[in-house]
């Protein structure tokens, strides 16, 4: 949060001057940058069998993010997310804290944004709200030695996957122009995931991940 409001306030006296059309109807805009993903998990327990209270954690991670946004009015717009899939670390937790790592995933969450832009298109400064749909698609999962001596001791290694999963992902954030073509955009999203995941052993378990996402880019306007 206090690099959202460094940014800001950097963005504000670079733009001060600035009062350009910047985004108005009809305008065509790509934006690349970083994105850092934080899940807030609330893991369900580990069917059995297995010790009670097992559950899961997943570690937070970071990725280039690449948007193209078009205006429909000089207000509303429509932004999609893309970008390097991610990989997290999933970590015991309940009865099994501090074990270490379980395994690795890597997930892919393409989104779609209805956004309002408030003030006018000749403003360099612009907040908006949106309200996304992600899809979160998940690959690469990957077991270690921790989880197969937890689930399958002296057996074969155990592996799992991670079940796609749709989810909303409301957001707020600003754009600030330095001129014509080129601004900074700054925005923080909360998606609202819940997922299952299966082990080739046959428990499964539930997971809301819910990851907060903050992203910094720069972008250019067409």
């Amino acid at each position: 949060m206090k690099q959202i409001v460094k940014l800001l306030g950097c963005a504000l006296l670079a733009s001060a001057s600035a009062g350009v059309m910047a985004q108005e109807a009809g305008s065509i805009m790509v934006k690349a940058g970083y994105a850092y993903f934080d899940p807030n998990v609330t893991s369900g327990n580990l069917s059995a069998p297995s010790l009670p209270n097992t559950k899961i954690n997943v570690g937070a991670a970071g990725t280039i993010l690449l948007t193209g946004t078009y205006m429909f009015t000089d207000n509303i717009a429509v932004e999609v997310y893309g970008g390097i899939p991610l990989k997290h670390d999933i970590y015991g937790a309940g009865s099994i804290q501090g074990t270490g790592v379980l395994g690795t995933v890597k997930q892919l969450p393409p989104t779609a944004f209805l956004q309002y832009h408030f003030m006018g298109a000749n403003e360099a400064f612009r907040p908006y709200l949106g309200l996304g749909v992600s899809y979160v698609h998940f690959q690469g999962e990957t077991g270690s030695a921790v989880l197969t001596a937890i689930t399958n001791p002296g057996g074969a290694p155990t592996t799992f996957q991670v079940k796609d999963t749709w989810g909303a992902t409301p957001q707020m954030g600003f754009t600030a122009w330095f001129n014509k073509q080129w601004y900074v955009d700054a925005s923080v999203n909360k998606s609202y995931v819940k997922t299952t995941t299966t082990l080739s052993t046959g428990q499964s378990a539930s997971a809301k991940l819910n990851p907060m996402v903050t992203q910094f880019s720069l972008g250019y306007k067409f």
